[in-house]
């Protein structure tokens, strides 16, 4: 493992670390002032820190206390001053709402290193369907990845 890779997933999961505990100003840290940003919730892209901002509040204020996130199946292809990654998360905790569903999110990130500092520049998160109802796929035990 190369050391840019190295450092791409241990920034990674402070990042990830950062949105367990909905740290706001720690999880922002991580990104671009001109992230762009794709998510599954309306308005579906969210373009510089602000917007990203708001999204993790609504995102963060869902759930009673930390948010459960298991990244798995990780794969980061480091360069020297781009980089891109994607893996899975398995997200759960207790919501607001009552929901009590494990849901699998898929993400892919692009970053870019500048004064030898990785930042996000791009994101996007997206959620596995049925596409014979349209409805949020939920996994079962068996669904689970190795």
């Amino acid at each position: 493992m190369s050391t840019n890779e190295s450092d791409i997933r241990a920034f990674l999961e402070r990042r990830t670390d950062a949105h367990r505990s909905k740290d706001i100003d720690r999880a922002m840290s991580f990104y671009s002032p001109d992230i762009v940003y794709y998510d599954v919730v309306p308005p579906l892209r969210f373009t510089g820190t602000e917007e990203v901002r708001r999204n993790f509040e609504r995102w963060f204020d869902e759930y009673e206390g930390p948010i459960q996130l298991e990244t798995h199946d990780m794969t980061v292809v480091p360069g020297e001053d781009c980089a891109a990654a994607h893996m899975l998360h398995l997200d759960s905790g207790q919501r607001k709402s009552g929901l009590q569903a494990s849901i699998w999110v898929r993400e892919s990130v692009c970053l870019r290193r500048s004064s030898g500092i990785w930042s996000i520049t791009h994101e996007h998160i997206s959620i596995p369907f049925d596409p014979a109802n349209l409805q949020v796929w939920l996994p079962a035990d068996k669904d689970q990845p190795a």
